[in-house]
């Protein structure tokens, strides 16, 4: 195996994420009846947000609240209550993505794992503990902890320094965003592998290796040299 570190996003690349799923959680114990239309109106301020974390125009603590201002007015709760009754929400029906527990089972026979994540320390280090795959890496990077974010390449070197990696060569990054885990990788100088689930690489972002299915991460590494 040619890989003796594996770097892996945590949403939707290990996890399931389904923000309108929590967020209707979420909102049930503060008695709303949370529908599709609320949540395109959330998404309208939240989708932005997330692109200026990620370029560093504004810090995690800012996008956590910010989204939710409108709401805390309407309820009168604190943003700062509501994102972290959303972020244990998040935590309380994550799933692994079809695939996932086995494929590192196997990987981690012959590689070390770790997780580099843009989202939240709290709702990370619980879904890990909810879903049992805690044991199977070595340490997680929270972009949150760190205050830089892919595709910024200073949180991969201060993952290559958690993980005491000599030779890049001998590092792969796996993810689902191009525009964060592959490019943040490639400005790294790692190898990388987009879990495409299916989608078209329309961008010049130039993926190492592309798979569909996690479970397909296996035969790529199985077959690196």
């Amino acid at each position: 195996m040619k890989y003796q570190w594996i770097f892996f996003d945590a949403d939707e690349t290990l996890f399931s994420f389904d923000g309108f799923a929590g967020l209707k959680r979420m909102f049930a114990a503060y008695g709303v009846d949370f529908q599709a239309a609320d949540f395109d109106e959330f998404q309208q301020l939240n989708k932005p947000l997330w692109v200026q974390y990620q370029n560093a125009e504004i810090s995690a603590q800012q996008l956590q609240t910010t989204r939710f201002e409108r709401w805390g007015k309407r309820l009168g709760k604190s943003a700062a209550e509501l994102n972290r009754h959303y972020l244990l929400a998040m935590a309380e029906i994550c799933r692994p993505l079809e695939g996932v527990t086995e494929t590192l089972q196997y990987l981690a026979a012959g590689a070390k794992l770790a997780i580099i994540t843009n989202g939240f320390t709290l709702m990370q280090q619980l879904r890990l503990q909810n879903t049992g795959l805690q044991d199977y890496f070595e340490f997680i990077t929270v972009s949150e902890e760190v205050g830089i974010a892919k595709p910024d390449a200073r949180i991969f070197a201060h993952s290559l320094q958690r993980a005491q990696v000599k030779d890049k060569r001998k590092v792969l990054m796996v993810g689902d965003t191009l525009q964060s885990d592959i490019q943040g990788g490639i400005n790294a100088g790692l190898d990388t592998c987009w879990l495409a689930h299916r989608r078209t690489n329309e961008t010049a972002i130039q993926p190492a290796y592309t798979v569909n299915r996690f479970a397909e991460l296996a035969e790529v590494v199985k077959a690196s040299r």
